[in-house]
């Protein structure tokens, strides 16, 4: 249970390519570039979704990318949940119809609940979600 002190921020995400990730999450998914300045020699650059942020950062000197097949415990994916006023599978055609690349189509995950997940820049899932 919470006692309110807490409220969700933002995820961080480590790109490749910090300048067109940033562009993916505008123009495919309506995020608001917030602030954008280097942090510790690489690039860091704010997006935001109605208050919650997706900061994308690219390498810092000194730092190396780890294979992509070696299982790591952590984060799998982070969702966004589309609004309930909208159609859930006429936002994902929209998507689609942007180049938004699905990993699982839109389905019904249990009576009250829609899901989908799509890939972002450098490999990140992303999971829509609908609650109705």
């Amino acid at each position: 249970m919470s006692d309110g002190n807490l409220s969700f921020d933002h995820i961080h995400v480590i790109s490749q390519n910090p300048d067109a990730s940033a562009k993916w999450f505008v123009e495919k998914l309506g995020g608001k570039v917030a602030a954008s300045h280097e942090v510790r020699g690489a690039p860091q650059i704010y997006i935001d979704f109605g208050g919650a942020k997706v900061i994308v950062r690219g390498q810092r000197p000194g730092e190396a990318a780890k294979d992509k097949h070696t299982l790591e415990w952590g984060t799998d994916h982070f969702g966004f949940q589309v609004k309930g006023s909208l159609d859930f599978k006429a936002y994902c055609a929209d998507l689609k119809g942007k180049g938004v690349k699905f990993t699982v189509e839109p389905t019904q995950f249990n009576p009250s609940t829609q899901i989908a997940f799509i890939e972002a820049p450098d490999g990140v899932v992303i999971e829509l979600l609908q609650r109705k």
